[in-house]
């Protein structure tokens, strides 16, 4: 599984679908979450799977992501596994970051994964797409976890 293509591709589709969707969402801070495993959602479709865990009251949604190695021992072989921590910009840029590295990496250990990526949602109506998509590599202690900025 190429999770950074998938995430790549996300980014695009946000900024594409965004506006029309999230306006159909009552709770508005859930939006980008719940369109971003709508989005993943192929993942299942394709032979892997997605376990969500819910951090409610601490506005985070973390995702693993596991897929089969081998096809013909499917979850009883080797199967890769990457976390997804989904944030929403409320704070500085840098404190959410800072903030979703530990979650992740935390985690991470949790889980015993091996790739882990943050997802940041910037809902400022006045930042312009260029400035809300980025996408670069962090380290939280042992881990290195892409950071996405959508």
């Amino acid at each position: 599984m190429a999770l950074p293509k998938l995430l790549a591709a996300f980014q695009q589709f946000f900024r594409e679908n965004s506006e029309i969707w999230i306006e159909r969402f009552d709770y508005k801070e859930a939006g980008p979450q719940l369109l971003m495993q709508a989005f993943l959602q192929r993942i299942v479709n394709s032979g892997g799977r997605i376990d969500r865990e819910y951090g409610l009251g601490r506005r985070r949604t973390d995702l693993l992501v596991q897929w089969p190695l081998d096809e013909a021992r499917g979850f009883h072989g080797p199967v890769q596994r990457a976390v997804i921590e989904l944030k929403i910009l409320h704070k500085s840029l840098e404190a959410t970051i800072k903030e979703g590295l530990a979650q992740t990496a935390d985690y991470l250990d949790r889980v015993g994964a091996d790739e882990g990526n943050l997802v940041v949602f910037d809902r400022t109506p006045d930042t312009p797409w260029e400035q809300k998509l980025f996408v670069r590599q962090e380290r939280h202690g042992e881990h290195r976890i892409g950071v996405w900025g959508i």
